[in-house]
């Protein structure tokens, strides 16, 4: 449910290298990118590159794809009662899983597709992640817990008696208002959006406090998936068929609205993340029922 500051940065230099070599290539990424029927999307991340995944609702499958070329394949096959939602690709090229109703997250080697670690949280619907250098945050969408992975030295993935529970205080402990996309602030605080109460909250994981980010008469309603470069933080709303564009104030206790990016082929898209000057979002289609054959695509607009 998305998304991130570090990806950004490391798309932005092969990006870049096509607009000064290649402009005429550049301006041929596709604005489509088309995934498996019935596929059901949910998150979406870009990796090392060029390089997008796209985790699977339906059996927890990862599907791995190239902006370039809008071409790719199933990464990490499926299963039986499988579900996958947000995504999160950290530094070191792992992607981060959450493994939604199943209560836990998967970390997969982002070349390979080996599973690196598996960890149980013992959540009710664990939907996205952020990476930060030294942990990785999860939100838990039906309740006030917020699941922490400490990474050890080095970045090494810990074992299962690392994993720590926060209860969030204030506002942003109320379990009705579901927590649902989560990033990092300039600082290294978090920004977590609650997608039924409309509302934006930082949390500083150092002293327990949060505080709801002023965002005027603007709305984050239905607010999923968040990315953020520099002051820009973008937040997808989903059903809305809305991505807000927010600039952060520098302290991040408030935020203007400058934009609202709206497209026709936008589908319920639950989850964005940008490239170069573009955003991407995955067309979620949660308005309709899911079958064998319902067609699911990434659309490319301008950010």
């Amino acid at each position: 449910m998305r998304r991130r500051t570090m990806v950004a940065a490391l798309a932005a230099a092969p990006f870049a290298s096509l607009l000064t070599a290649a402009p005429a290539q550049a301006a041929t990424l596709p604005e489509v990118i088309g995934l498996p029927d019935g596929f059901n999307p949910e998150g979406l991340a870009l990796g090392r590159g060029t390089t997008f995944y796209v985790g699977s609702l339906a059996d927890g499958a990862i599907y791995r794809g190239d902006l370039r070329t809008g071409e790719g394949g199933i990464f990490v096959p499926g299963r039986a009662g499988g579900q996958l939602v947000g995504l999160e690709v950290d530094a070191r090229g792992r992607i981060w899983a959450c493994g939604g109703e199943g209560g836990g997250a998967m970390v997969y080697d982002g070349r390979t597709g080996e599973k690196l670690a598996e960890y149980a949280f013992g959540g009710g619907f664990v939907n996205d992640a952020v990476a930060t250098p030294k942990a990785v945050y999860f939100t838990d969408s039906p309740s006030d817990q917020l699941y922490v992975v400490p990474l050890r030295a080095g970045a090494r993935l810990p074992d299962q008696s690392a994993v720590r529970a926060i209860t969030l205080p204030g506002g942003l402990g109320e379990a009705d208002a579901f927590n649902n996309g989560i990033e990092t602030t300039m600082d290294g605080r978090l920004i977590i959006v609650q997608m039924l109460a409309g509302r934006l909250f930082t949390f500083d994981p150092q002293t327990g406090t949060a505080a709801q980010v002023d965002i005027g008469d603007a709305s984050v309603l239905n607010g999923d998936g968040l990315v953020r470069r520099g002051r820009i933080l973008h937040v997808c709303r989903n059903s809305d068929n809305i991505i807000a564009k927010f600039q952060l104030a520098p302290d991040v206790a408030s935020a203007v609205l400058v934009d609202e990016i709206t497209d026709a082929r936008l589908a319920v898209p639950a989850t964005i993340d940008l490239f170069g000057p573009y955003v991407y979002a995955v067309n979620a289609r949660f308005d309709v029922e899911p079958t064998p054959t319902t067609a699911y695509t990434i659309l490319r607009l301008n950010a």
